[in-house]
């Protein structure tokens, strides 16, 4: 399901063709693309401070981090 203002299956199949596979990545988990979008997308429409991103977007400073 697709919240408001985040990416739709559509748009999500146009872009992600583009962006590095996420196989051998260093550390724990690693955050699916589309999530750390979407969050990034969420700090852009509200323009709240990252430190207030809703846990669904996993922690804050990994999508700071991508978007820098």
């Amino acid at each position: 399901m697709v919240g408001r203002g985040e990416l739709t299956d559509k748009a999500w199949a146009a872009i992600a063709p583009l962006l590095p596979a996420q196989s051998g990545q260093r550390g724990g988990r690693c955050r699916s693309h589309r999530q750390v979008i979407n969050a990034i997308l969420w700090k852009e429409r509200t323009g709240a401070p990252w430190r207030d991103l809703p846990e669904r977007y996993g922690p804050w400073k990994t999508a700071h981090e991508r978007l820098r």
